[in-house]
């Protein structure tokens, strides 16, 4: 664990770009302290199917952290139960 601005921002094992820290986006998971979650990540993911796009659009953001938020996701998929209902 890390101070964070006065607050606590927690690293995950085996994610060294992934931090949480509950005064920042809600605690969501982020990449590298910056106020970027790992699901917008996803999403520009899905947006941008051209990297060099992606990056200029985003400059912060380092081919290492797209990996390690793809990582972290599917590393807690199975989290997450989906509730589903035969129509």
């Amino acid at each position: 664990m890390e101070s964070h601005r006065g607050g606590l921002s927690v690293t995950i094992a085996g994610f060294d770009r992934i931090t949480i820290d509950p005064e920042q986006m809600n605690g969501q998971p982020c990449v590298r302290g910056m106020r970027l979650t790992v699901r917008r990540v996803l999403e520009v993911l899905a947006l941008y199917a051209d990297r060099a796009e992606l990056f200029e659009e985003y400059p912060e953001l380092e081919r290492e952290d797209l990996e390690q938020a793809l990582k972290f996701a599917a590393a807690h998929l199975g989290d997450e139960t989906l509730d589903l209902r035969v129509a």
